[in-house]
């Protein structure tokens, strides 16, 4: 049986004019996890905000009680140098770091936002790194990119080294408000086929009309921004979601 239904709305869609409330009523509005968009400008032509903002709203939110539990944080982390925010980020209150497998193979070693070197990175040193650090990893893949570049790493015999969660795209990342790409499914259900444990999430134009489609190739994380945020009764939405998960189980 797939993992239980997490339930992760994109706080992107969110009052920015009062974010800490728009965090807690979200949890409190049945939501399991709050997923926080980070973009550099570089990886995807958008900006959003950094550490300290996620420093600021951590208050507001419970600290998950368990692994991958209520109140996680899950920073998607769309940005080109992944390595050098780690740390920052964990300061911050981030409870699962989820970088790109793009930005992994093409970025370096650095350890700090200020530091340079020529040392690259890789997926699978920067999942450890990240456990090393005490937050759960996760790795993302864009609409574009094959899910076969994943096998290497989820099948590594370093259990540190393997990610919690994989994030297929289903919008090409950057902006929010995208039409949900449905032709990237399949990515979902090889994965579901071949890792049946695995917590596999999905993110873009996902909402009560799609989500449906998505459970059904075996996503059990599901991200949603204006669907929820959007929406008159925000509760009612996220049990909707919810149940869609549930009953393909």
């Amino acid at each position: 049986m797939p993992p239980p239904a997490i339930i992760a709305p994109s706080i992107l869609s969110a009052d920015f004019a009062a974010l800490g409330k728009a965090c807690a009523d979200t949890i409190d509005n049945g939501a399991s996890w709050l997923h926080i968009d980070i973009m550099d400008g570089h990886f995807v032509p958008n900006m959003t905000f950094g550490a300290p903002v996620v420093t600021k709203i951590r208050p507001h939110v419970e600290r998950p009680k368990a692994s991958l539990g209520k109140g996680t944080f899950d920073c998607h982390m769309m940005i080109a140098e992944p390595k050098k925010w780690v740390k920052d980020f964990q300061k911050a209150g981030c409870d699962l770091y989820c970088f790109h497998y793009e930005a992994a193979i093409s970025s370096t070693a650095a350890e700090n936002p200020a530091d340079q070197t020529d040392k690259k990175t890789n997926p699978k040193e920067l999942i450890q790194y990240i456990h090393d650090h005490g937050m759960l990893a996760g790795i993302a893949i864009k609409p574009d990119t094959p899910v076969d570049v994943l096998w290497d790493i989820m099948d590594t015999n370093t259990k540190s080294e393997r990610p919690d969660m994989v994030l297929v795209m289903t919008v090409h990342p950057g902006f929010g408000g995208q039409k949900f790409m449905a032709s990237k499914l399949p990515k979902v259900k090889a994965l579901r086929e071949r890792y049946p444990d695995l917590n596999i999430e999905v993110d873009g134009g996902l909402s009560e009309d799609t989500v449906d489609q998505a459970a059904e190739a075996g996503a059990n994380v599901i991200v949603a921004g204006s669907a929820v945020f959007g929406a008159k009764d925000p509760a009612d939405v996220i049990s909707k979601l919810r149940e869609a998960v549930e009953k393909r189980r």
